[in-house]
């Protein structure tokens, strides 16, 4: 299977947990122009107890997936035994995750075991919103001699998302290929969509947005996965969706495209709108529990009033009307006294239900 305009493909389940499973994955996916088989060696997880990964056991699991079907390997690594190991068996291609990326001297620690190594690197975005912290973990491989350097943009944890596991904040990658633009940016829908049934339009998305390629996880049997059952896709599901992608490609001096492209802008921002405004509601239903908690009016006019100024005085600043901003407030401030009076009414019947 080939795809049209050859974006990069990385394909693989989230863990490697058996040499059974791991096999039975690549040859689901042989045949689909795949760039490199990913499978989790070791696995960095939230809490404590749960699986975290068969360790140095399964490398030569990804050795026999290379031999077998002539697929290129890549792991993730967060230390230096990692960095060792992966590299003594071979894998072609390594990736230091999200959790990783938060904390600067982990990634000084790999930056130096990975001094002058061929092997490509990706790096994925921290967990929460930080375009800087992301931009100096590639400086500080770049400093070690890292040579073969890419980003995956896999999400971002924000209080109040509801839709994805990890809100997409499209213009945050945008910003980072606009400061490091020979970077291959890479998308990650698997953990940005935290269930299937969102993969196909996020990887769409991307290929709107003219990202290099897509890593995506894949499983024989999805929902008995170790980690992440409900974000695999079985590799024959994986094909359908991939094959359903279009892919674009942009051509200088062409009005439609230039359009497309326009639009598709015009999509991811108003995508973030959505995840702001429902951050922003979360954010209000607290305060109405609080004022709620605390005896005080939905209302606090003098709060409201600096607010809205301020809204105002900022979009000014930006070039943007004056009365746009008021009225964009307006309706977000009702919006939010809504949900408030909703907290407060719910409080008051539960009380009531009591008497």
């Amino acid at each position: 299977m080939k795809i049209e305009n050859n974006p990069m493909i990385i394909a693989g389940p989230c863990s490697a947990e058996s040499r059974e499973q791991v096999l039975n994955t690549a040859k689901g996916l042989a045949g689909m122009d795949i760039a490199y088989f990913r499978a989790g060696i070791w696995k960095p997880r939230t809490k404590p107890g749960a699986f975290e990964g068969v360790g140095t056991t399964g490398l030569p699991w990804l050795v026999e997936v290379k031999s077998e079907y002539g697929m290129k390997t890549c792991t993730e690594v967060a230390n230096a035994r990692h960095v060792e190991d992966a590299l003594t068996a071979g894998i072609d291609m390594l990736w230091v995750g999200a959790r990783t990326t938060t904390n600067p001297f982990q990634v000084q620690e790999l930056a130096e075991s990975l001094a002058g190594v061929e092997v490509p690197v990706a790096i994925k975005n921290p967990t929460h919103p930080d375009l800087a912290l992301w931009i100096g973990a590639f400086e500080r491989m770049d400093r070690a001699g890292v040579k073969h350097l890419m980003a995956i943009h896999r999400g971002f944890a924000v209080h109040g998302q509801k839709k994805y596991r990890n809100a997409p904040l499209w213009q945050i990658p945008i910003d980072f290929r606009n400061r490091l633009p020979h970077i291959s940016m890479i998308n990650d829908p698997s953990h940005i969509c935290g269930r299937r049934d969102l993969l196909a339009g996020v990887s769409q998305m991307a290929m709107d947005l003219a990202f290099d390629g897509l890593m995506v996880e894949t499983h024989p049997d999805p929902d008995q996965a170790w980690t992440d059952a409900a974000q695999q896709l079985t590799p024959a599901d994986f094909k359908s969706m991939v094959e359903a992608l279009v892919v674009r490609t942009a051509k200088d001096g062409s009005e439609a495209d230039g359009l497309t492209a326009l639009r598709a802008e015009i999509n991811m921002i108003d995508d973030a709108l959505i995840e702001l405004f429902a951050r922003r509601m979360g954010v209000s239903a607290l305060i109405g529990q609080h004022k709620k908690d605390q005896g005080m009016t939905i209302l606090q006019n003098s709060r409201w009033s600096e607010l809205l100024q301020r809204n105002i005085d900022l979009g000014v600043a930006q070039g943007i009307d004056a009365e746009f901003t008021s009225d964009v407030f307006k309706s977000v401030h009702q919006a939010s006294i809504a949900i408030q009076k909703r907290v407060m009414q719910e409080g008051a019947q539960g009380e009531a239900g009591k008497q």
